[in-house]
């Protein structure tokens, strides 16, 4: 679950993180007042929205004036921000912030995420702040500084030294009580990623979080009440919602070949196996293994949304679950939905013969269903209707 700049730095208050003061606007009018309040000869007035890359997208302004800050709230409010980390669509911008702006003297990079090889939390920083981390990664490796955390330890103060030292920094214990507290941050709000892109030091020599991104967990969400409020449904796929109603896991996709899959190993493999065979899936979408007529029913509408498929497939291999209630769960989905493009299904498992024969009865031409004979033969077959 990702949170917006605003809310970031509003957990960053709470524990300690140096921050700008800043204010959050809904409307033209409500910026212009949040200018006046903070004070100040500039400010920064920024998109909201869950994508990196704001400021090259056009998303952040340097206002000199409250009038300024009014005009360009204005003008981003309601519209869409593309970013390179966004759908060529865009995110929706549905608020601003608006932060005193600060003079710049140096800008670093700090973030912490989980390290799954070393099975660790890892802190990396960087002095090429403000950059695409990436791109820093890929050019220049050894200006990227990395320390782990011990899982029984915790954070150590030694380690925020030692990260300063190699970044260059005179503000030693302000940066290792900076490190301190992003790393009890991050383990008490089960985050899966905390970014501050930049860490700047201003002018006066003080260390200030200039922007901050934090995704929490969602696995975690049932323990954090407060947060899972801060949820904002309007930067989220509208599909991808909708499927996590019925404990569907989904991700919309860019093909034309809607995928329905029981199992995300299985989900892989078909769209791996869909992809040689030279076509394109439109969705990543497992049902799980106890799938039910209504989430069979669910799953077609959801995939059957994206106007660009041209078929589905369903991969369904049976074990909890009988391939036979999955077929007389298709069909009545497909008579349910109305399905207008032909369906191929691949069964195998427990009763995957009954359930196969069970289809194939029941085809018609106002219900196409094609059974396949083994995923490969599934696939082809897909990849074929969506390609003529």
């Amino acid at each position: 679950m990702n949170l917006h700049e605003y809310q970031s730095k509003e957990l960053f208050r709470r524990y300690d993180l140096p921050v700008m003061e800043g204010r959050v606007a809904s409307s033209a009018e409500e910026a212009g007042v949040a200018a006046q309040e903070l004070g100040g000869e500039k400010w920064a007035v920024k998109a909201q929205v869950h994508a990196g890359g704001r400021g090259k997208a056009g998303g952040i302004k340097l206002a000199k004036s409250p009038q300024e800050v009014i005009e360009f709230t204005d003008k981003m409010l309601g519209k869409n921000l593309v970013t390179p980390q966004t759908n060529a669509d865009g995110q929706p911008i549905g608020k601003m912030f608006i932060e005193q702006a600060t003079d710049i003297q140096d800008e670093l990079y700090l973030a912490i995420v989980v390290d799954r090889t070393t099975q660790k939390i890892v802190f990396m920083a960087s002095t090429e702040g403000g950059m695409d981390i990436e791109e820093v990664a890929e050019k220049h490796p050894e200006r990227i500084f990395r320390t782990h955390l011990d899982p029984s330890a915790g954070a150590q103060p030694w380690q925020g030294r030692q990260l300063a030292f190699q970044l260059g920094l005179s503000q030693i214990r302000e940066f290792t009580d900076l490190f301190l507290n992003l790393a009890r941050m991050f383990v008490e709000l089960d985050c899966s990623l905390l970014e501050i892109n930049p860490l700047v030091v201003t002018q006066d020599g003080r260390l200030c979080c200039l922007d901050a991104k934090v995704n929490i967990d969602d696995n975690a969400l049932f323990r954090q009440p407060e947060i899972r409020e801060m949820r904002d449904l309007t930067q989220e796929d509208e599909q991808e919602v909708e499927a996590e109603k019925f404990n569907l896991n989904y991700v919309a996709l860019d093909g034309n070949i809607g995928c329905m899959v029981n199992g995300a190993g299985l989900a892989m493999a078909t769209m791996d196996l869909v992809q040689m065979k030279g076509g394109q899936p439109a969705n990543f979408l497992d049902v799980g293994g106890g799938a039910t007529q209504e989430a069979v029913a669910q799953a077609f509408k959801i995939i059957l949304s994206d106007d660009q498929v041209k078929t589905v497939l369903i991969n369904i291999f049976g074990g909890i679950v009988s391939c036979l209630t999955i077929a007389q769960g298709i069909l009545s989905a497909i008579e349910e939905v109305g399905v207008a493009v032909p369906v191929i299904v691949r069964f195998e498992g427990n009763r995957a013969a009954a359930g196969q024969e069970y289809l194939a009865q029941k085809a018609t031409e106002k219900i196409d269903i094609i059974v396949a004979d083994g995923l490969s033969s599934a696939a082809e077959t897909a990849v074929r209707i969506s390609q003529s």
